[in-house]
Parts: structure tokens; C-alpha cells; sequence
């Protein structure tokens, strides 16, 4: 047995590939081929065409099968049917395994055998499944190590890239993965006393280390969905009501990311266009200025802006923050939700575009989302409900530090006393508001409802 990875050098200096994603896959791959190595194996890294480079690659070996992952994204799908094509062709045969997610996108389907398109049902019809036939994590084991092929058979191969050498810096702050340093994430996670104990109450709050942080692994694979449901199950057993509850939630969370999987698998053209067909018609605004200061962290809503510094600088942002940002950009602004979807799939760690669109077009209401196109997150409450003393924006910008939590979340509502007092001039030191709330949300409801025909 030998494992390979190939590099697609188009993908990878693609507008869709964005360097804290390329840093964390990198940094995956190089902890694999250093537990090969310390196996006497070794990953192959190849480059290039991926049906050439892996029949090359197996005819090399004398390969006689091929195992690959199945991959929801319609490109990814297309890919893989090539490969397969290619290796059959050449006497090698090709299976496929499900791994990436829990279920399969034909595995949960409604009584009359269609795809789900709402996520409640979805989630009721999951657990039931789970509960007939859990599905346990594969492990590695020392009978597979024995089956590795030596490192010398595999011959030369291509030397580790940098993602400097695809044209991506790299960064201290971006997210790195390892099956190593995920197990230990999700360990202390679930350990009682951690953050597991209290993640329904403190998973919306920013400046808390309130959350898994497993999502980058996920991505990577350096951790599987089967992992992290039965280690969360396994620690119900025995826990306390409140304890139970909270890993339910967590447990919520992993489903949706099983629902957005199998609504891109089932539901194809959401890659490209909204989920739903009549959202096609909303006029969204065409404004560079108003995206490009949404991108900047330049809004003059803190708990927006905090938001977007945190992506910049680390590749991560926290969920409450995606929902409200995303919210912002296609309700309060009524720019188009896929360029902030596109934004974001080159600044995440974790970008993957089925959790990616799905969250963006539920924030959106283009989505799969049953509650109406009226929601819209007012930044000010959702600043002063989950970071009441405004710990997480003034991490994030230094501007606002000396500023009093009664204006944290409303700078522009200082007095030109307190501005002078707390060192942050509005329009200097931090931007006023680009937008009048009061106004967009007129102009959104009315674009809304004219695309729908409510108006």
C-alpha cells in the first residue's frame, strides 16, 4: 500500500485557493509523510494532471487498485470520474470510500426518498439513522503499517512545496493541521471542565475560547466526522444534564455540516446560483467600495469590522461572527452573498464550499433556510448581546480600547467629549458607519420583496 497526493498547480494559483487553506493542507501533508517516513514509507507528492500522474504513478508501483474519498463538489466529481476512467483503462481498479462525511447525500432522504431541503427534518431523520447503525471511526492499525510499501520502492518524488512557491505567504497566525495535533484539540475540547461543558451558552461568544477550533482539521481530514460523534457520544454517557446538552448542540453542528454536504451533492447548481430560483431576481447593488470596505474592516460597526480582522489575520473567523458579517454584506450593503462567499473561500482555513455556501446563503435567505427573508442581524445588538463588554472588538481594534463599553458597539454615538477623552476621533481614528441602517433596512425588504413577488 502507498498513499499519494496530487498537486494541481492550477487549482492551487486559482482565485478559489487562498493561503491559509493552502498553510493548513501543506502543513497535513507534511505531518503525513513524516509518519510514513517514520514508517518506512512515504507520501508521494506528484504534480500535475491528476488521471496521468496516478496511472503513471500506479503502473510504477504495480498498483492494482486505487482507493480514493468520495468529494461532493461538482468539479471534484467530474475530476475523479477522469481518474477512475483512466486507471480502469490501464487494469487498475478504483473504489471509492465515504469518509468525509457521516451519511452519504443518498443515505437521508425523506419517506418518500427525496433529498432533504430543510435542516430540522433532516437533523430528526439523522439521529434516527445514528441510532440504528452508528458508524465507527477506521483507525489505523499496525497490520496496515506492515502492508506500506518501503520507502525505496516508492522511488523519487517531488520535493515538499512551500506555499510561497504557488505564489501564498505564509503566516504564523494561519491555523496548521495534524491528526496528532487534532486529537489532541478535540480531547481537550471534550474533556469535563473544557470548553465542551458550557459550548451551548459560550459558542456565540467571540472573545471566548468557547468552541472546537476542529473545523481546519475537518477540512484537512487530519480528523474524521466518525471521530468526533462517537468521541461526543461517548462523553454523554454519564454526563450531567447540562453537560449532555451542551455536547448535543456540538453534536447539532456536525450534522450541519453533514446537511450542506448533501445539499451540494444533491443540489448541485448552488455552486454557482442561489439554492433558491426566485432569489435570482434580486438586484443586488454593484458597489466595489462599499465590498472593498467590508473586506478592510472598514464599516464603522465594530463587531462587522472585528470580525473581518480576525479572517485577515489568522484565516479563521468564529461562527456567530460569519453569520453576522455575511448578514451585513447582503442585507445591510445588498451586495451579492457570492462575493462574500468568494472572499471568504480564499481567506478560511477552513473554506469548503459546501459549508461555505450553505452558511452564506442561509445568512442570505437564498438558502435552504425556512425562516423568512426579513431576519436581518442589527450589528449593534449582536455586538452588545455576545461580546457585552466589548472584549473581542477591542482585541481586534485598537482604536476602540479606550473607548467605554456604553459606545463600544456605537462609536459614532460619542460625544465629541468622550471621543477626545477615549483617543478615537469618529472619521479619524475609527470610519463612520458606510451605511444608515434604518435606510438599508427599507431597501432590502423592498428588493426582497419585489424579487419574490410579496411586494
Amino acid at each position: 500500500m502507498a498513499l499519494a497526493f496530487v498537486l494541481d498547480p492550477v487549482l492551487l494559483r486559482s482565485e478559489r485557493m487562498g493561503a491559509p487553506l493552502v498553510q493548513a493542507y501543506f502543513s497535513a501533508l507534511a505531518s503525513l509523510r513524516a509518519e510514513l517516513r517514520s514508517r518506512g514509507s512515504e507520501l508521494a507528492l506528484l504534480e500535475g494532471d491528476f488521471a496521468e500522474q496516478l496511472t503513471a504513478f500506479a503502473g510504477r508501483i504495480g498498483a492494482g487498485a486505487l482507493y480514493y474519498n468520495d468529494d461532493y463538489e461538482p468539479e471534484a466529481i467530474e475530476r475523479d470520474a477522469r481518474v477512475r476512467t483512466a486507471l480502469e483503462a490501464a487494469g487498475v481498479a478504483v473504489h471509492s470510500s465515504l469518509d468525509h462525511v457521516y451519511f452519504g447525500a443518498d443515505e437521508v432522504r425523506t419517506e418518500g426518498g427525496a433529498p432533504y431541503r430543510i435542516f430540522t427534518p433532516y437533523k430528526r431523520r439523522w439521529l434516527d439513522q445514528h441510532a440504528l447503525a452508528p458508524r465507527m471511526p477506521v483507525r489505523s492499525n499496525r497490520a496496515s503499517a506492515e502492508k506500506l510499501i518501503a520507502r525505496a520502492e516508492i522511488g523519487a518524488t517531488r520535493d515538499f512545496p512551500e506555499p510561497e512557491e504557488y505564489g501564498h505567504r505564509s503566516s504564523a497566525a494561519y491555523p496548521t493541521c495534524s491528526e496528532a495535533g487534532a486529537g489532541a484539540c478535540l480531547e481537550r475540547f471534550l474533556a469535563e471542565g473544557g470548553a465542551s461543558d458550557a459550548y451551548s451558552l459560550q459558542r456565540d461568544l467571540p472573545a471566548l475560547d468557547g468552541t472546537s477550533r476542529l473545523s481546519p482539521d475537518l477540512r484537512a481530514g487530519t480528523i474524521g466526522i466518525r471521530t468526533c460523534v462517537a468521541r461526543a457520544r461517548s462523553a454523554m454517557e454519564g454526563a450531567s444534564a447540562k453537560r449532555r446538552a451542551s455536547l448535543d448542540v456540538w453534536l447539532s453542528e456536525l450534522i450541519w455540516r453533514d446537511f450542506y454536504q448533501q445539499i451540494l451533492r444533491n443540489f448541485p447548481h448552488v455552486a454557482n446560483a442561489p439554492f433558491l430560483p426566485a432569489t435570482a431576481a434580486i438586484p443586488w447593488r454593484e458597489d466595489e467600495l462599499a465590498f472593498r470596505a467590508w473586506c478592510e474592516a472598514r464599516t464603522g460597526y465594530p463587531i462587522v469590522d472585528a470580525a473581518m480582522q480576525q479572517l485577515n489575520t489568522t484565516g479563521w473567523m468564529h461562527n456567530r461572527l460569519r453569520m453576522i458579517v455575511a448578514s451585513f454584506l447582503s442585507k445591510d450593503l445588498l451586495l451579492n452573498w457570492q462575493w462574500g462567499e468568494r472572499y471568504f473561500e480564499r481567506q478560511l482555513a477552513d473554506a469548503d464550499l459546501a459549508q461555505n455556501n450553505g452558511g452564506w446563503q442561509w445568512a442570505a435567505s437564498t438558502g435552504t433556510d425556512a425562516a423568512p427573508y426579513f431576519r436581518i442581524f442589527n450589528p449593534v445588538l449582536q455586538g452588545q448581546r455576545f461580546d457585552p463588554e466589548g472584549a473581542f472588538v477591542r482585541a481586534m481594534l485598537p482604536a476602540l480600547r479606550g473607548v467605554p463599553t456604553k459606545y463600544v458597539h456605537a462609536p459614532w454615538q460619542m460625544p465629541p467629549l468622550v471621543q477626545r477623552e477615549s483617543g478615537c476621533i469618529i472619521g479619524e481614528d475609527y470610519p463612520a458607519p458606510i451605511v444608515d441602517r434604518t435606510e438599508t433596512k427599507t431597501r432590502v425588504l423592498a428588493a426582497f420583496s419585489a424579487a419574490l413577488g410579496r411586494a
